[in-house]
């Protein structure tokens, strides 16, 4: 089969910058044409500086990164440097990245995409708030039906919340952007927390990117210590989970994940749960499904498919 032709979308952020390393050193499995940067993680500066670094770690200096929406649709942006530091991806020192910027607006570049590759051929994987996705849906209706499917990062069921007791941290960012998304009609792909929580580092699946021997194997293990330390002291957990290469996991062998097809809302106006991802795990709602909601996943295949993947690099 060929590639799938794919955008990530991304806030980097250290398991952000691991997927869009998975995706760079995959290209049998998914085309890359474009990473578009939106603020979440950390401001929107970070993210597309954080992306290029990202490129030319991996070698692909060649590789589009566009600069999005520099805050959510309705709110005031919320960050998450406590979790990934001050510049998202804290840990070892970076060198600038030297790669241009496009000119071009994330969100023109997704809607042009959109509308010239052939309709039903391009996947976004949106790995962080999903403001350019909406806004694109917002500007440009007619490239809703044109998306051959969505293979995201966000939500939660029952575990809830990272962010807030109710909300995971990619949705509450911006919840009127993940609203229109999920009532967008497109086919959607959920990576929730309860099953990225699945698949946690241990000091065997660091070392084993350490043991690469290689600059990008380095950078994932110091990365991966530095990302651990909040989750395993929050949880209690021996590690921590690498939530965002979980949807490109999904597109190179998605017989790794399992799930069940429901009816997600998202929260938008209360105070108490706003930005929560209401599941129907038992469909009890009667509403007709909308995601496939995964729920399991195959921890050490996942693992094994990162180290040899990134091994290329």
């Amino acid at each position: 089969m060929a590639p799938r032709k794919i955008i990530i979308d991304t806030d980097p952020g250290q398991d952000d910058a691991v997927a869009i390393l998975l995706a760079l050193a995959s290209p049998e499995d998914v085309e890359l044409l474009g990473i578009t940067a939106v603020a979440g993680n950390v401001p929107l500066p970070l993210t597309e500086k954080n992306a290029r670094i990202v490129c030319e770690l991996a070698g692909k200096p060649q590789t589009r990164v566009f600069a999005g929406c520099e805050a959510p649709l309705k709110r005031k942006l919320v960050t998450a440097e406590h979790v990934h530091g001050k510049t998202g991806l804290d840990g070892p020192p970076m060198d600038d990245p030297t790669m241009p910027l496009q000119d071009q607006h994330a969100v023109d570049f997704i809607i042009e995409t959109l509308r010239n590759e052939p309709s039903g051929t391009v996947t976004l994987c949106p790995i962080g708030p999903l403001t350019n996705v909406a806004t694109a849906f917002e500007r440009a209706p007619d490239i809703v039906e044109r998306i051959q499917e969505i293979v995201l990062m966000g939500g939660a069921y029952f575990e809830v919340g990272n962010i807030t007791p109710a909300a995971e941290f990619n949705i509450y960012v911006d919840p009127e952007a993940a609203e229109i998304v999920f009532k967008s009609g497109v086919p959607l792909v959920v990576m929730p927390l309860d099953m990225t929580h699945k698949a946690l580092t241990t000091k065997a699946r660091i070392d084993a990117f350490r043991g690469m021997g290689t600059k990008v194997g380095e950078m994932v293990a110091a990365w991966t210590d530095f990302f651990e330390r909040f989750d395993m002291e929050k949880y209690g957990s021996e590690g921590a989970p690498l939530h965002d290469p979980c949807t490109i996991a999904y597109l190179i062998n998605p017989d790794l994940f399992s799930g069940r097809h429901i009816n997600v809302e998202i929260e938008t106006t209360s105070e108490l749960t706003l930005g929560m991802t209401v599941a129907d795990w038992w469909r009890v709602s009667g509403r007709e499904p909308n995601a496939l909601f995964i729920g399991d996943i195959d921890a050490e295949g996942f693992y094994a498919l990162l180290a040899d993947r990134l091994a290329r690099l």
